[in-house]
């Protein structure tokens, strides 16, 4: 028989707040035009973003972070000594150690809480919010700083006709606390590592010479990474539906990683989505912020009254890897 006691975290867990960062800068798809052979109306039809945010010097990823968490931390009630964790994604945090999640849990002012990045590209914010769901329920920390934070600026290459004019840079943040009823669903999360090469890095770090090489970016195989998002990414999402134990009517809103307009568009008609569940479309302003998208999207969907507090959201990111994390959550 085992010696160790039982842990005694909450019975649920629950995001109590949100918060959200964009880079002063705004960039239009004219911006964009100064060097891809395109138009407008191509960049607008073929994904529906019409501006995005670029980061400055200033706006490094943790700087994004700290500023969008100062905002969750708020909005949740609560003051940063109250943190117990913080859970940072990102794929654009350049320096492999220490973790960026350090230098932010200290700025913030928690009291050495517990810290460290993943990388799970797009769906890295529905990987990070799981991890967090189960250090409530467990007990490891009452409350856990959920940030997904992008430069993917940095990463882009803007010679690429086909994903120079997707990539934005922000942070979004949320708290994750004790509850006593459900309001994270069961998450549903995979891999497709037989297709990891349709998005990736287009050179290693380690075989990166400057003489040879542009510097490294995102590329993917646009055509394929679509028909994936549509017909599997609907699947996924329907099962997340499914263990949360609700159907589509019982929906408030919808948020999906901000990838394509096209994209979640097809996915709202195969999942035959009521006309009253408010969807998400911030990429037209913000382009794909990778893991930063969800929150970001979620974030502004409150500050504009589109969605309310209590309302009930599916969420599902997906992209590199391929990746993928979707779950029914209850909006702070």
């Amino acid at each position: 028989m085992s010696k160790i006691k039982p842990s005694k975290g909450a019975p649920y867990a629950k995001i109590m707040g949100v918060g959200g960062y964009r880079p002063t800068r705004v960039v239009p798809n004219e911006v964009i035009l100064e060097t891809i052979d395109s138009s407008d109306e191509w960049i607008r039809s073929r994904s529906g973003i019409a501006t995005r945010h670029w980061a400055s010097d200033q706006e490094t990823v943790a700087a994004m972070s700290i500023e969008a968490s100062g905002k969750a931390i708020a909005d949740a009630g609560l003051t940063a000594d109250k943190i117990g964790a913080v859970i940072v994604s990102t794929v654009s945090h350049f320096k492999q150690t220490p973790a960026v999640a350090t230098e932010i849990a200290d700025k913030l002012g928690t009291r050495k809480a517990a810290a460290f990045d993943i990388s799970a590209g797009c769906a890295g914010f529905g990987y990070a919010l799981t991890l967090a769901k189960g250090m409530v329920v467990e007990g490891s920390s009452e409350y856990v700083l959920v940030i997904g934070v992008e430069r993917l600026s940095d990463l882009t290459d803007l010679e690429d006709r086909a994903t120079a004019f997707l990539f934005g840079d922000g942070a979004g943040a949320v708290v994750v606390g004790p509850s006593d009823e459900p309001h994270i669903g069961p998450t549903v999360w995979g891999s497709e590592g037989d297709k990891s090469e349709t998005i990736k890095q287009t050179v290693a770090w380690t075989e990166y010479d400057s003489a040879v090489h542009k510097f490294p970016a995102i590329t993917q195989e646009g055509q394929a990474v679509f028909r994936w998002a549509v017909f599997e990414m609907a699947k996924v999402a329907q099962q997340a539906l499914d263990a949360a134990g609700i159907s589509a009517d019982d929906l408030d809103v919808f948020i999906p990683h901000q990838a394509n307009m096209r994209i979640i568009d097809s996915m709202v008609k195969t999942l035959k989505l009521p006309e009253h569940v408010t969807v998400a479309r911030d990429i037209e302003t913000t382009g794909n912020t990778s893991a930063a998208s969800i929150p970001l999207a979620m974030e502004r969907l409150l500050a504009t009254g589109e969605a309310k507090s209590g309302d009930t959201a599916l969420v599902i990111g997906f992209g590199a890897g391929l990746v993928y994390a979707a779950s029914v959550v209850t909006l702070p």
